[in-house]
């Protein structure tokens, strides 16, 4: 809208022109009176200050170039000073009418901001055309039908449906794990019914949602959790961690080791703010939902979800920020 001015003397245009003319050079009646009055003040002393006794012997170059740069510079001074009020001046108004003008258009888009939501709100129960949001949990880049890669692409907002968070048969604890896995192709039926399921369990939701979030940022920096092969830790480790207990008793758990992808998280936890809160978010989820789940799974359940790779993204991430030290 700035880009394409409209006619000066249109109504409603964001920058009107001024309806009297600018001052001169922008500085102002007053700059000019005050410049004028200096230079007659100052060169009447000069013309009638007493020249010394030195004057009889000539021209004094010093004398004269110190009278033209106390003439003149105080004026150019001046006016600068001047120019600079007058163009803030401008700019503070420039603003005001900016602002106005974005106030009017938001007063008048809210009949043309609605009909944007009404898809939201009557979404089909179908997957829409366009691709889904999807994390790669293979850095290898499928060469043959899905049925035949080992991870693609999973697109898995497809699972997710509109039912989030809402009340539903409790989960079981084979089905928690199995959703934090996540389906293993875009094929994967069974996977997507038991994400379906999980997703409509508020604390298996935002678990799930968050484990997604870190999969697909890590994904986007190359790193893929079908890639990294940790060393697992033994049941009573991961129950110690859910009683509270941390330090070296917990150690094992940080098992995995690839130097490169502990880097490269590590310098992007500094750079990347969005990044570095989605990181803690999913690290705090983890601690809770592990906490709640530990006191009825056994010891086949515990080594189950340790194999995920919401368990596995865990391992890595807490090794960066500490967790396991």
């Amino acid at each position: 809208m700035i880009e394409h001015k409209p006619d000066p003397i249109a109504p409603g245009a964001p920058f009107r022109q001024p309806a009297t003319p600018p001052p001169l050079l922008g500085v102002g009646r007053g700059a000019l009176g005050l410049g004028l009055l200096w230079l007659v003040v100052a060169g009447l002393f000069l013309l009638f200050a007493p020249s010394g006794e030195g004057a009889e012997r000539g021209f004094d170059g010093l004398r004269f170039l110190s009278g033209v740069v106390g003439l003149f510079v105080p004026v150019a001074l001046i006016l600068l000073g001047a120019a600079l009020r007058h163009d803030i001046r401008g700019l503070r108004d420039d603003n005001a009418r900016l602002a106005e003008m974005i106030e009017r258009q938001r007063a008048a888009s809210p009949a043309q901001q609605r009909p944007a939501a009404a898809p939201a709100r009557l979404a089909p129960a179908r997957p829409a055309p366009a691709p889904p949001a999807s994390f790669s949990s293979s850095r290898r880049a499928p060469s043959a039908p899905p049925r035949n890669t080992d991870q693609e692409a999973l697109p898995l907002s497809a699972g997710q449906g509109t039912s989030q968070g809402t009340s539903g048969p409790p989960l079981a604890r084979a089905e928690f794990i199995r959703a934090l896995n996540f389906p293993d192709t875009a094929d994967d039926a069974a996977g997507f019914a038991v994400l379906r399921r999980a997703m409509r369990d508020r604390a298996s939701a935002q678990m799930i949602q968050a484990s997604q979030d870190v999969l697909t940022l890590l994904s986007q920096s190359g790193i893929y959790m079908d890639d990294l092969v940790p060393d697992r830790a033994r049941p009573e480790v991961w129950r110690q961690f859910a009683q509270g207990i941390r330090g070296r008793a917990i150690a094992p758990m940080g098992g995995i080791r690839d130097r490169e992808s502990l880097a490269e998280i590590a310098e992007r936890m500094k750079q990347d703010a969005i990044f570095r809160d989605a990181v803690h978010h999913f690290l705090r989820l983890f601690d809770r939902s592990f906490a709640a789940f530990e006191q009825e799974a056994d010891d086949a359940e515990i080594s189950a979800l340790s194999d995920t790779r919401t368990a596995r993204a865990f391992m890595l991430l807490g090794r960066v920020v500490g967790t396991f030290d």
